[in-house]
């Protein structure tokens, strides 16, 4: 794995080629080390503004990170106009640039240090959409049961596995924590995490993917009875029947 050392030093030689990029007219860290609560595990985040088309610098800046600084592979999220470019280097040290127009270049939510350039005042980042999350935890409780009728056992378990991952969600957006990617799990008190734990799929089995089904649909409902108690009296029941051990 990277050191500190190796991090902040590629940190540095990103922010020394952004300077001297013509088209990049402004860079901010973003995530941890933009706070000052990065630790020996944090990657690097950089936001780049670019003047004009996006494409040319993305391109010069991919190739330069593959020839100059050996990336062994990238990818893309696509983010409404801007482009997020992933980049794996040796040391399993991670870059995270984003690539953005200069009229969108400013801070979005409190993970923001601008380097060089001028910040735009946007609209912060929209939170998790609760209706969305509730809507697919139910939908997902549901394809699960049918996938262990259907004796698909591994779809069974990507189902109830992702339902887990909703329910933090929805607990996270009601306790105010980052809800996206479980940024806040580790907030979450134990009372909530541990029934979490019941949820965790040990074997494809179909009568451990219905345990664990069971055990979700437990906590989707405790959830659902904090977060909507309205919603939740008029799902409780339907739900009931997914958790239920009959055969039929």
């Amino acid at each position: 794995m990277f050191s500190v050392e190796e991090r902040d030093g590629l940190r540095d030689r990103l922010i020394q080629f952004a300077e001297a990029d013509d088209a990049v007219t402004g860079a901010a860290l973003t995530g941890s080390q933009s706070t000052g609560h990065s630790d020996r595990w944090s990657d690097t985040d950089l936001v780049l503004a670019v003047r004009g088309e996006l494409a040319v610098p993305l391109s010069r800046w991919t190739q330069w990170l593959h020839g100059e600084l050996d990336a062994l592979h990238h990818w893309d999220l696509p983010a409404d106009r801007r482009i997020i470019r992933v980049f794996l280097l040796p040391g399993w040290l991670e870059v995270d640039l984003t690539f953005c127009p200069e009229e969108e270049f400013g801070p979005r939510g409190p993970q923001w240090r601008t380097i060089f350039g001028e910040e735009r005042t946007l609209a912060p980042f929209p939170q998790a959409d609760r209706d969305t999350l509730i809507g697919l935890a139910w939908h997902h409780a549901l394809h699960a049961h049918i996938c262990i009728r259907r004796g698909r056992e591994w779809q069974a378990e990507y189902w109830i596995s992702t339902l887990r991952d909703h329910v933090i969600a929805l607990a996270c957006l009601r306790l105010g924590y980052a809800a996206v990617h479980a940024k806040g799990a580790h907030l979450l008190p134990a009372i909530m995490t541990a029934p979490l734990e019941a949820t965790l799929v040990r074997s494809v089995a179909e009568s451990e993917l219905r345990r664990a089904l069971k055990s979700a649909v437990t906590v989707l409902t405790d959830e659902l009875e904090q977060t909507d108690s309205r919603l939740a009296a008029r799902l409780i029941p339907m739900l009931a029947e997914l958790g239920g051990e009959s055969q039929e």
